[in-house]
């Protein structure tokens, strides 16, 4: 059986009085498209910030390639924040130019592909983008890198409901799963589902539940938010 790509053993996070995850167990495999889905607060964010080691855990331990996972593993690690690093300052290709310089598996090819396909003006200054064309941008950053891992927290955020489900079907299309893993966390469940082949619904801190897509499909006859709906009530 293959190694997991992420494990998670029994991990915890607390901000000063609140717990915000606790006692999650669970591996990711590789080559898969994972969605982390659940209600706000629910400790989706955290537990990708966990992922990333841009958090490190009160308990418990987080292994990405059977390594105790350090906020160095970014070089190995694509992120996609919803708040997201771009520098205003910059030009859309300046800030391209600004990710090939600090990452060796940063694609320019890829990313001067994904900034036409995205629409996307390599001339623009960061700072005059839309909400929608920043986090097209975001995404451009992400997925144009070679990383074994690639984590985006909410990649839908600010993006029109006209042009998500293209969108996410040119995001996938740009990436290697022979090669690569994407995990994502999302509210718009429906519209992420076709690309999913795993689903992890946290609720409050802990995992409720966590499958296949086809399984949810096929055998239990539900589509995700109606498992998703079933295991919360």
């Amino acid at each position: 059986m293959a190694e997991p790509i992420v494990s998670f053993q029994n991990v915890s996070k607390r901000y000063q009085v609140r717990e915000a995850v606790h006692h999650l167990t669970f591996e990711l495999p590789a080559g898969k498209v994972i969605g982390f889905i659940g209600p706000n607060g629910s400790g989706k964010t955290t537990t990708l910030k966990l992922m990333t080691g841009l958090l490190h855990p009160s308990g418990g331990q987080v292994l990405f390639q059977n390594e105790r996972v350090r906020r160095t593993m970014a070089e190995h690690i694509a992120y996609l924040a919803d708040d997201g690093a771009v520098y205003g300052f910059f030009t859309v290709q300046q800030m391209l130019t600004y990710y090939a310089g600090i990452y060796r598996d940063f694609n320019a090819a890829k990313a001067a592909e994904m900034l036409a396909f995205m629409r996307l003006e390599a001339s623009q200054g960061v700072r005059t983008l839309s909400k929608g064309n920043l986090g097209r941008l975001k995404i451009v950053l992400a997925v144009s890198r070679q990383a074994p891992l690639i984590v985006m927290d909410e990649p839908l955020a600010g993006l029109d409901p006209l042009v998500r489900e293209s969108v996410l079907k040119g995001l996938i299309s740009f990436v290697d799963l022979d090669r690569q893993t994407v995990v994502l966390s999302t509210h718009e469940v429906s519209e992420v589902e076709p690309l999913l082949d795993m689903a992890i619904l946290l609720d409050r801190g802990e995992v409720r539940a966590m499958d296949s897509t086809d399984h949810i499909r096929e055998t239990l006859g539900e589509d995700v938010v109606q498992w998703m709906k079933r295991a919360l009530t």
